[in-house]
């Protein structure tokens, strides 16, 4: 595949969404749970506050347990609830 073939499909692909959480289920066959913590201002104080936000993510080698920190990033839909797929395990 020549280089220009190899970035337009890039571009085209698009920039896929990472994110960081703990794990907090591990039950489900190459699939886990991933909770993620942002912090976001409130929309009408103004108060900075913590919004909490779970996501299944496929887990092809059964890798992460619960309480691990894993970095996550979007794919294409995998079940009725997986749209996301582990990268890395960062802590045990």
């Amino acid at each position: 595949m020549s280089d220009t073939a190899t970035t337009t499909a890039t571009a085209s692909r698009g920039i896929r969404k990472t994110l960081v959480g703990e794990v907090v289920s591990d039950k489900m066959d190459k699939t886990v749970v991933v909770r993620t913590v942002s912090r976001v201002p409130h929309p009408r104080f103004g108060k900075i506050v913590k919004q909490t936000a779970k996501f299944h993510a496929h887990d092809e080698k059964n890798e992460a347990k619960t309480g691990d920190k894993v970095r996550i990033t979007e794919t294409r839909p995998l079940s009725k609830t997986k749209r996301w797929r582990l990268v890395e395990v960062l802590k045990h």
